[in-house]
Parts: C-alpha cells; sequence; structure tokens
C-alpha cells in the first residue's frame, strides 16, 4: 500500500489525474506545473539532503516554499510573474493533496497561505502601421521560404493569433472561400483552455494561404519549417525576432522594442481599436475570457486618448478687456 505520508505517490496522481483526468487542462498549463515541479524538487532533495524519492509531503513546509521562491528570484534571476506561476502551480499541488488527504489539511492551510508578490502591470509594447507595414514586406517575395514567412507574419497580424495557436493550426480548420474578396473566409483557431474561435480572414491573407495549403492533405499544419516539419511556436518567435532585427538598422523605433508574435498580437487589438472595431467584438477576435483583459488596449493607444482629449478640450476664449478699459461699464458708473 502506498505511504500517503510520501510526496512521489502524489505528484504522480497530481500529473496524470487531477491535471489531465479532472481538470484536462491544456498541454501548456500542464508542461507549466511539470516544470515547476522539476525545479522545485531536485531543491528540496539538495537542501534537505534527501533523495527525491524519499520526500514527504511534511518536508514542503510553508518556510521551505519560501526559500524555494527566494531561489526563483535570486539565483534564477526570475522576474516576480514567473515567481507567481511558480506558488500557483504549488498552491494547486497543496489544494490537490489536501482534498485527498483528511491529515495533511493543516499542511495545505499553510501552503496556500503563501501570497503572490503584487507587480506593476507590464506596458503593452505595440507597432504602429509603418512599422508594421515595414515588418511584411520585410521576406523576399522571390523565395519560397520568404514567400512562407511573408504569409506567416500576415496571418498573425490578420488574426492577433498567439504563437503556439498559429504553430497548430491545420489546412483543416482554413475556411478558405471561393472567390476571394466576396465569399468569407475564415480560421478555426484552438487556443488555451481548449477554447475555440473562428478568426475572418482578409482577402491578401487568403491569397497569401492558397498556394501554401494547395495540393496537400488537409491534416497536415498550414505553416511548415525547410524540413517539411510543423513550424513549433519557437521557430515562429525566431522567424519574427530575425526580420525584426533587420529592420532595426532602418527604423530606429524598431530597435527600441522587443518585437515577437505577442507583439504582434498587440498591434492588431490596437489597430482594431483605431480602426473602430468595438472592444467586445476585439475580445472574441483574441481569444479573451474577461472583456477586462483586451481593455488594457483602450488604455494604452495615445493616439485615441489624443483624439478623445481633443474632442473635450476647452477652447481659449476671446481675451476680454479689463474692467477699465470698457468704456460703456464706466460711462453707466458715472452716470450713477
Amino acid at each position: 500500500m502506498t505511504d500517503p505520508a510520501m510526496l512521489g505517490p502524489w505528484v504522480r496522481r497530481f500529473l496524470m489525474e487531477h491535471l489531465i483526468g479532472e481538470r484536462n487542462l491544456a498541454r501548456n498549463t500542464q508542461q507549466s506545473y511539470r516544470d515547476t515541479l522539476r525545479l522545485l524538487l531536485p531543491f528540496s532533495a539538495s537542501r534537505l539532503h534527501k533523495p527525491i524519492d524519499r520526500l514527504s509531503v511534511e518536508d514542503l513546509s510553508a518556510d521551505h516554499i519560501r526559500e524555494f521562491l527566494q531561489h526563483v528570484e535570486v539565483k534564477r534571476q526570475c522576474g516576480v510573474a514567473t515567481r507567481n506561476q511558480r506558488l500557483a502551480a504549488i498552491h494547486s499541488l497543496a489544494h490537490f493533496i489536501g482534498l485527498h488527504s483528511p491529515e495533511h489539511v493543516c499542511w495545505c492551510g499553510e501552503i496556500r497561505a503563501i501570497l503572490f508578490k503584487r507587480t506593476p502591470p507590464p506596458l503593452v509594447t505595440y507597432l504602429e502601421k509603418n512599422e508594421m507595414d515595414a515588418l511584411l514586406e520585410a521576406p523576399d517575395p522571390t523565395t519560397t521560404l520568404g514567400r512562407r514567412d511573408h504569409a506567416l507574419l500576415l496571418f498573425l497580424y490578420n488574426t492577433g493569433a498567439r504563437a503556439d495557436e498559429v504553430a497548430h493550426v491545420q489546412i483543416a480548420d482554413l475556411d478558405l472561400g471561393r472567390t476571394p474578396g466576396r465569399d468569407l473566409s475564415s480560421v478555426l483557431i484552438h487556443g488555451k483552455g481548449n477554447k475555440r474561435r473562428r478568426c475572418p480572414l482578409w482577402t491578401r491573407t487568403v491569397h497569401e494561404l492558397s498556394p501554401l495549403v494547395s495540393s496537400r492533405d488537409s491534416t497536415e499544419n498550414v505553416f511548415m519549417n525547410r524540413c517539411g516539419q510543423p513550424l513549433t511556436r519557437f521557430g515562429i518567435h525566431a522567424l519574427v525576432e530575425r526580420y525584426a532585427a533587420q529592420l532595426a538598422k532602418q527604423l530606429p523605433s524598431m530597435a527600441k522594442k522587443r518585437v515577437s508574435p505577442h507583439i504582434i498580437r498587440h498591434t492588431t487589438a490596437t489597430h482594431l481599436l483605431r480602426a473602430g472595431v468595438d472592444i467586445n467584438t476585439i475580445r472574441a477576435w483574441l481569444g479573451h475570457v474577461s472583456i477586462t483583459t483586451t481593455n488594457i488596449y483602450a488604455e494604452v493607444d495615445l493616439e485615441m486618448k489624443t483624439k478623445a482629449l481633443a474632442n473635450c478640450e476647452v477652447k481659449d476664449e476671446q481675451p476680454r478687456k479689463p474692467w477699465r478699459d470698457d468704456r460703456g461699464l464706466m460711462e453707466f458708473l458715472g452716470a450713477l
């Protein structure tokens, strides 16, 4: 019989039974929780001078977890957001153990009492229209890879999709109209938390995608690398950063921005907002669960703030004459 005091069986059940079987969390979330434990367990074994498979639940005391979080920030030089992400995974593990093991309820409460650190929301960076246009034109249209790269950058801008979402788009997810510009075209995007959404495609995007997917099996990924394998999210990141680095030499403003697929996602949202698209439509476009997340784009767009301020600005009135120079008033006073 498995000893309920030992940590190892709980970790296995947490990863296999809880995350997958009970909650059916997205693959990226599963990997994030797994990576937290891959850092925590060796750290604990080293500090407690125990083999990993002999660690007990009680070994992970609240003080020990705080020490681990300090290690994440100081030794590994991670930001507060990463520290809080690791703590969220540990909270979830403690909740799972406490739920199934009454003798560990007190321990669970102590672990879950560890607070998240407050962190200021990061400033949202996006590309101006001329910068985005330059990025789209950066690939060489005379080569096969250049045309693929142009189609990929255009698809990122059109859909505002995350890199991982783009990497998993299959040809079967595309619904390309028979007559571009007349028939509605769209793509089915598989988002975070296994949520799905449809996003309309511009005519220009359809023109660029059509040669990429013609005569290919519907189960294949849309974007492939030079070896005929699906592009990964890391490959998409590298592609965007490579073209952004090239443009930084021509556009000084690009050199000040760390351009990534997620920056293009911010750019899509900001440009949609400038075009007059309502915030709830943008929420659905990007796949946000809450409109609160989408509202950040209304906060960061300086151009829209300037226009709004101009609409309510109090105009300068004609300067009034001092009362001593007002002849009508002086005559009135003299007649009293």
